[in-house]
Formats: C-alpha cells, sequence, structure tokens
C-alpha cells in the first residue's frame, strides 16, 4: 500500500492536466484570448471546457461542479477506465510538457502594474458619444435607460480602444475583476477574478435574480424587460467558478426567505447554456428556492442578438 501511494504522489507531480487534454484523443484546443499561464481554458466541441489550473496539477469544469487532480481528469474524459486502468494511462504521459507556454508567447500579456480597484479607477465613467458609449448603443443595440442605470450603479466604465468594462464584485461589493468587451474583443482582467456583474432593477435585496452567461446579455434582457425594479440582473462571464459560486450561495438564502423569490436562469440557446442551466437550477435546489430557465426566442442565441432583431424591427 505505501508503495502504491507512493506511485499516486509520483504521478500527480509528474503529469501535467494540460499535457493530458492536448494528447488523450478525442483531444481539446487551448482558448488563447481566454487563458492566462495561471488558467487555461481548453475546449472539445460545443459546450465542453475544462479550466486547468495549480500549475497544471488541478483542473476544474466551469459549467458544473467537476474538479480535482490528474487522476479524477483521466476518469472524467474517460469515465469507463477503473482507477488501476487510469494509473496505466497516466504513465504514458510522464514528464510531457503541453504546448501552450510556446503558444502563449505570442500573446501580448501584461502583468497589472496595479490592484484591480485602482485599474476601475483611473477609467473614465460611461458618458454620452463617448466610443464605448457608441459600441453598445450602436453595436449592441442597448437603450440609453439602461446605459444611465449602470452607470448610476457604477457598474459600466469605458476601457481603452472602445471598449467597455464590466464590474464584477462579491456580495460585500467588493470590486473582485473587470469582464472586458469591444467590437472586435472580449478578455478578463488579468490578476482578477470572476464574481458577479450586477445591475440592479430597484433598491434593496430584490426577489427576482437573473442570471445571465455574460453581462451584455445582463443588459439586454434588463432593456427587454424595461428594467424591472424587483429583478437583480447578474451575470457570470462565462462558466460557474468557486467565486461565482459563493456569492451565488449568499443570495439564495434571501430568495428563499420571500415567498416570491425565484433564481432565473436567462442562458444562450446552446449545449453550453443547458449545462450552466442544469448548474444554477442544482444550486437552487440545494438552497430550496424557486428556480425557472428561459431562453432568447424565435431561435436566436443569446439575449443580446434578441435585442438587437427587436430593435432593428421596432
Amino acid at each position: 500500500m505505501r508503495k502504491q501511494d507512493e506511485e499516486i504522489a509520483w504521478l500527480k507531480a509528474h503529469v501535467n492536466c494540460a499535457a493530458l487534454l492536448e494528447r488523450l484523443p478525442p483531444v481539446w484546443r487551448l482558448d488563447r484570448a481566454e487563458s492566462t499561464r495561471r488558467s487555461l481554458k481548453y475546449r472539445r466541441g460545443e459546450g465542453e471546457i475544462v479550466i486547468v489550473n495549480h500549475d497544471g496539477r488541478g483542473w476544474w469544469d466551469p459549467l458544473s461542479d467537476r474538479k480535482g487532480d490528474i487522476f479524477t481528469l483521466v476518469r472524467h474524459l474517460e469515465p469507463g477506465l477503473t482507477f488501476p486502468e487510469a494509473r496505466r494511462v497516466l504513465h504514458d504521459f510522464v514528464g510531457i510538457a503541453p504546448a501552450f507556454p510556446e503558444m502563449l508567447r505570442t500573446r501580448r500579456t501584461r502583468t497589472p502594474g496595479a490592484p484591480i480597484a485602482e485599474r476601475w479607477e483611473r477609467c473614465q465613467k460611461l458618458s454620452r458619444g463617448s466610443p464605448a458609449w457608441r459600441y453598445l448603443t450602436e453595436q449592441r443595440g442597448l437603450p440609453e435607460s439602461v446605459l444611465l442605470a449602470a452607470r448610476a450603479v457604477d457598474t459600466v466604465r469605458e476601457g481603452p480602444r472602445g471598449s467597455a468594462w464590466f464590474a464584477h464584485r462579491d456580495n460585500a461589493g467588493v470590486l473582485t475583476g473587470i469582464e472586458m468587451r469591444g467590437s472586435n474583443y472580449r478578455n478578463f482582467s488579468a490578476g482578477g477574478g470572476k464574481a458577479l456583474f450586477r445591475l440592479p432593477g430597484g433598491p434593496g435585496p430584490l426577489p427576482r435574480v437573473a442570471v445571465c452567461e455574460a453581462a451584455i446579455d445582463a443588459l439586454s434582457l434588463a432593456a427587454i424587460e424595461r428594467c424591472r425594479s424587483d429583478t437583480l440582473y447578474a451575470a457570470t462571464a462565462g462558466g460557474i467558478g468557486p467565486a461565482t459560486v459563493a456569492a451565488l450561495q449568499r443570495l439564495l438564502p434571501g430568495l428563499a426567505a420571500d415567498s416570491t423569490g425565484i433564481l432565473i436562469a436567462a442562458t444562450d440557446a446552446d449545449i453550453a447554456g443547458r449545462r450552466y442551466t442544469a448548474r444554477l437550477e442544482g444550486l437552487a435546489a440545494e438552497a430550496r428556492v424557486r428556480f425557472s430557465a428561459i431562453l432568447p426566442p424565435d431561435g436566436l442565441n443569446d439575449w443580446n442578438d434578441f435585442l438587437r432583431v427587436r430593435t432593428r424591427v421596432s
């Protein structure tokens, strides 16, 4: 038993999760635009995502609660493997380096020179006619009323090159990270963490929480619903990581205590959206909160698609 324990520890130390994803067929591909050296996003097929962290020794699925080490990963990829079979597979990957360092080297990366909060404060507040304002109104179809509401609670600011920056905050209101979107640009702040983007429709604790996958979709849903005064419009910037789960779990008791409380999954109409909905439904069930799921109508993929179509039609 002692020898086996030593072998397991040795495999954990010498097999990289990223190398396994890159080489075990069918292979996964690195999403360079949304990866950093400490958080590598791999995709395989529609709605399949795995994040590699802890210098290649850990992983997690942002659309479920699955996570772990190299042993749980190989059995996640090959569910039929027994533990002895998993050990034999992993021996073939000992010492193999992943390709991501070379791939990421071509990206222009910057080490943030200031804390997230300081970088946010350096950005201008959203103003009419600015490049960010035009991007949000002309390309994304967002109405002035929603942008003014977002500016009032300081949840959207103007980033460089006409991009818009969306604040992610925890339940204490502390800025944790910045979701960034532009005409041909999508990123999340280096050195920051995803919690929740929030646009409250009214003051105080709200009994209706609608969760979207992206901040622009949350703003679009708010526009479609005319910013309901009983609703918190929230977004997670993709998957549902540990900090996002923690933020949601702090909101759920308030919903459970209100007879009208409800958690709504307002996701994209694709495979990833269905997995995302299932994850939110599980969190609601654990907290005994009413749950509902809504999808963009007319075969459209996301809520911003619907807003733009509706705006053009009207």
